[in-house]
Protein backbone atom coordinates (compact mmCIF):
# COMPACT_ATOMS: atom_id res chain seq x y z
CA UNK A 1 0.00 0.00 0.00
CA UNK A 2 3.02 2.13 -0.54
CA UNK A 3 1.66 3.58 -3.53
CA UNK A 4 -1.08 6.23 -1.56
CA UNK A 5 2.11 7.83 -0.39
CA UNK A 6 3.76 8.04 -3.54
CA UNK A 7 0.65 9.98 -4.71
CA UNK A 8 0.90 12.16 -1.66
CA UNK A 9 4.64 12.85 -2.08
CA UNK A 10 3.92 13.50 -6.18
CA UNK A 11 1.34 16.26 -5.29
CA UNK A 12 3.59 17.74 -2.66
CA UNK A 13 6.78 18.15 -4.58
CA UNK A 14 4.25 19.99 -7.61
CA UNK A 15 3.11 21.91 -4.77
CA UNK A 16 -0.45 21.16 -5.24
CA UNK A 17 -3.19 21.35 -2.49
CA UNK A 18 -5.71 17.79 -2.35
CA UNK A 19 -8.41 20.77 -3.16
CA UNK A 20 -6.05 21.94 -6.19
CA UNK A 21 -5.47 18.41 -7.28
CA UNK A 22 -9.25 16.95 -6.65
CA UNK A 23 -10.44 19.95 -9.28
CA UNK A 24 -7.85 19.16 -11.86
CA UNK A 25 -9.14 15.83 -11.73
CA UNK A 26 -13.21 16.66 -11.69
CA UNK A 27 -13.88 15.10 -8.14
CA UNK A 28 -14.86 16.67 -4.70
CA UNK A 29 -11.51 17.23 -2.60
CA UNK A 30 -12.86 14.67 0.17
CA UNK A 31 -12.90 11.77 -2.53
CA UNK A 32 -8.99 12.56 -3.23
CA UNK A 33 -8.34 12.68 0.09
CA UNK A 34 -9.58 8.85 0.91
CA UNK A 35 -7.34 7.79 -2.65
CA UNK A 36 -4.18 9.32 0.03
CA UNK A 37 -5.29 7.81 2.96
CA UNK A 38 -5.57 4.31 1.31
CA UNK A 39 -9.41 4.12 2.09
CA UNK A 40 -10.46 3.71 -1.85
CA UNK A 41 -8.82 2.49 -4.31
CA UNK A 42 -7.80 4.26 -7.22
CA UNK A 43 -9.46 3.67 -10.47
CA UNK A 44 -7.40 3.17 -13.76
CA UNK A 45 -9.07 6.22 -15.23
CA UNK A 46 -7.58 8.31 -12.32
CA UNK A 47 -4.44 6.12 -12.33
CA UNK A 48 -3.96 7.42 -15.57
CA UNK A 49 -4.84 10.98 -15.51
CA UNK A 50 -2.11 11.30 -12.80
CA UNK A 51 0.72 9.35 -14.83
CA UNK A 52 -0.13 12.23 -17.13
CA UNK A 53 0.21 15.14 -15.29
CA UNK A 54 2.98 14.13 -13.39
CA UNK A 55 4.68 13.01 -16.59
CA UNK A 56 5.80 9.56 -14.93
CA UNK A 57 4.18 5.88 -15.46
CA UNK A 58 1.01 3.98 -13.75
CA UNK A 59 3.91 1.46 -12.61
CA UNK A 60 5.92 4.05 -11.10
CA UNK A 61 2.60 5.30 -9.05
CA UNK A 62 1.62 1.88 -8.06
CA UNK A 63 5.11 1.43 -6.45
CA UNK A 64 5.91 -0.79 -9.19
CA UNK A 65 9.06 0.72 -9.80
CA UNK A 66 11.68 3.30 -8.86
CA UNK A 67 12.17 4.53 -12.22
CA UNK A 68 9.82 7.63 -12.44
CA UNK A 69 10.47 7.73 -16.25
CA UNK A 70 7.67 7.78 -18.43
CA UNK A 71 7.85 4.63 -20.77
CA UNK A 72 9.50 5.18 -24.20
CA UNK A 73 7.24 5.10 -26.85
CA UNK A 74 7.13 1.91 -29.21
Amino acid sequence: MAYYRRIRDLREDHDLTQRQLAAILHMPQPQYNRYEQGLRDIPTVTLVQLADLYKTSTDYLLNRTDDPAPPKSL
